[in-house]
């Protein structure tokens, strides 16, 4: 187990180096998403992650932070989620100074500018309309949308036109204030960490005051999931290729089974030789993509089954994937897919942490959203504990179509007229 160290303030930072590369990745990570949004900042984390590239004192323009960064060839950017807020440079290992101190100088110096929020929240307003105009985009939003209706995480991360163009300076500022606190973040860097990469850090980060305030706390969730029921949007686009998701609610990122069910889906549909790529693809050509994966977070968690499937031939397509599902509940899984899923599985992780990048994702989301940080090793060993008895109890468990969400985008104008092929089947 590897444990974070503090700088003298307090902020959390940790130091993952590793041969063969002389890049080094440095990440920030914050404790805070669109779900800990009101309704009049809906929108807020996503708007802050755009205007901390749009200047500082010390760098006034968007151009003097992109330059900087271009000009070693580093590759740099950030993004919103849910539950949390990265930014990350990855830069030759000799350059890790100036990646450092940019980050603090934006994390904590960005300016904000009136002029310049007024200009950013139209980019973002044409950001909102690329994703909802691209249904295999869409869709991922759609679904959470029904699965999570009335509440916060059933919202869109980057809010809508309207609350984008109408939310305030001073609430945006006060959000950020609220949120952006010493104690809610980590820093990591991963890859040829330099030696003074501490003192850096305290020349840096380790100014910044730390503040005891309470923290920004968000309504959790998972009790709103004891209804039973058929739950279903439907976006009317004159599509002859639709986008479809079901999903199904599960547990939180700490649940003893969440290794078991990231197995689960992977056997679904995690990869091209998967249960349902094989019956709806590849045997009876009904799409070109499907697949399926899981993701947490603290309270609840999505199981999520996702294709383009041709329209024509929907009925089939949803009698196949719903016919799959029974059977993996009925007879679970073979001790040949559950050691080939095994052996995918720790392949794919061990070619992933080749990359800072990844590497630095893997102990930052750790330390901010785990009881425990875990080696690549030590999550490997949970999930060659899983036993087939785990895959077949879990896959009753969370794949119950009594609780199913459907989300589809096509040629539909009304709800009833996607939730008519699911009719008799559930």
């Amino acid at each position: 187990m590897t444990k974070a160290k503090q700088l003298k303030n307090g902020m959390r930072f940790h130091l993952v180096p590793f041969d063969g590369t002389e890049a080094v990745t440095v990440l920030v990570l914050i404790d805070v998403g669109s779900r800990y949004e009101s309704s009049k900042v809906l929108g807020a984390s996503h708007v802050i992650e755009h205007m901390m590239f749009k200047g500082t004192e010390k760098r006034p323009t968007n151009l003097d932070i992109s330059k900087e960064l271009d000009r070693y060839g580093a590759q740099f950017n950030a993004y919103t989620g849910k539950d949390i807020t990265g930014y990350y440079v990855k830069i030759a290992s000799d350059k890790a100074p100036i990646a450092i101190d940019l980050l603090h100088d934006m994390l904590f110096n960005s300016k904000f500018e009136a002029k310049d929020l007024k200009r950013e929240k139209k980019v973002i307003v044409e950001e909102i309309k690329m994703y909802e105009e691209n249904p295999i985009m869409h869709i991922k939003d759609l679904i959470e949308e029904t699965m999570f209706e009335g509440t916060s995480l059933g919202l869109n991360i980057a809010g809508t036109t309207d609350t984008v163009l109408n939310m305030r300076r001073a609430d945006i500022l006060k959000y950020k204030e609220d949120n952006y606190q010493v104690e809610r973040m980590v820093v990591v860097l991963a890859g040829a960490v330099p030696k003074n990469t501490k003192a850096l850090l305290e020349k840096s980060f380790g100014k910044v005051e730390a503040d005891k305030r309470d923290a920004v706390a968000y309504e959790t969730i998972s009790d709103r999931f004891e209804t039973e029921g058929l739950k279903l949007k439907s976006q009317y686009k004159p599509l002859k290729q639709i986008q479809l998701a079901l999903g199904f609610p599960t547990f939180g990122r700490e649940h003893k089974d969440a290794p078991a069910l990231r197995i689960l889906s992977m056997i679904l549909g995690g990869t091209m030789s998967s249960r349902l790529f094989m019956e709806v693809r590849e045997k009876k050509a009904l799409c070109y993509y499907i697949g399926s994966q899981v993701s947490f977070y603290e309270d609840v968690g999505k199981f999520i089954i996702q294709a383009g499937l041709d329209a024509s031939r929907l009925d089939d397509a949803v009698k196949t994937v719903l016919k799959e599902l029974r059977k993996i509940k009925k007879h679970g899984v073979t001790q040949e897919e559950l050691r080939y899923t095994k052996d995918h599985i720790g392949g794919a992780m061990r070619l992933g942490l080749e990359n800072s990048s990844a590497r630095a994702e893997f102990y930052g989301r750790q330390e901010l959203h785990r009881r425990s940080m875990k080696t690549p090793e030590e999550r490997l060993e949970e999930l060659n504990a899983v036993k087939r008895s785990d895959i077949k109890r879990v896959a009753n468990q969370i794949l119950d179509t009594k609780k199913l969400s459907v989300a589809g985008i096509g040629p539909y104008k009304k709800d009833k007229d996607l939730a008519k092929h699911f009719e008799g089947l559930l």
